[in-house]
């Protein structure tokens, strides 16, 4: 009982810890820092690494993007040096920066996408190659549609597959549905739009659609 104690406070400590590194801002920070701007201003509002690329240049934006993906990967790795990096209890601690980049308390709420920090959040328990498969995938579905929301959860979706058919087991297959639910709602508002077929489909459909009258 004493170490199933143990245990749940240990849990409870890093779900804290990565919820509070995972809000700190850190893509607005380095904008502020490099460029003088609130990134929040620039493109599509989202206070993350891709609008730090568009405010200055891509050196600082993939600093930026470093930081985030550290930021979820550092309390999963840290959980596991301290014994807990599988089962039930690592599904708080690996969702625990990836919510706290989504609703950014220190923002007012105006939280990030927080595709960079599932990513590294991810990496801390099944490795690097989890960017390498969202990438693939990711770019497999642009070469089809114009939504880029669409394709990172589409690309997200291979978490889904990998728990399902590598790993197998519940708790990892509840995660990466949970995870990928948690991107859904943070693309929410460019879900909403339509994926947009690439114009050489589109093209495609016009010619199956149309056949000239004999």
């Amino acid at each position: 009982m004493t170490r199933f104690i143990a245990a749940m406070n240990m849990i409870f400590l890093f779900t804290i810890f990565g919820y509070l590194i995972g809000a700190i801002p850190f893509s607005y920070l380095v904008g502020k820092l490099f460029t003088g701007k609130d990134i929040r201003s620039v493109g599509d509002g989202n206070p993350g690494g891709t609008n730090v690329i568009k405010a200055g240049g891509v050196p600082v934006g993939l600093f930026a993007i470093a930081l985030d993906i550290g930021k979820g990967f550092l309390p999963v790795y840290l959980a596991g040096q301290w014994g807990i990096n599988s089962g039930w209890g690592m599904i708080p601690i690996v969702l625990g920066p990836i919510l706290g980049h989504a609703t950014q308390p220190f923002l007012k709420s105006r939280g990030g996408k927080a595709l960079g920090t599932a990513g590294g959040a991810w990496a801390g328990v099944i490795g690097l190659w989890v960017f390498w498969d969202f990438t693939v995938l990711a770019l497999l579905t642009l070469v089809f549609i114009k939504n880029h929301a669409w394709a990172s959860i589409i690309g997200s979706s291979s978490l889904i597959l990998w728990a399902v058919f590598v790993d197998g087991s519940a708790w990892m297959i509840v995660l990466s549905i949970l995870t990928v639910l948690l991107l859904i709602w943070t693309h929410r508002s460019e879900l909403a739009k339509s994926p947009g077929l690439r114009p050489w489909i589109s093209r495609r459909f016009r010619k199956v659609s149309y056949r000239p009258s004999r």
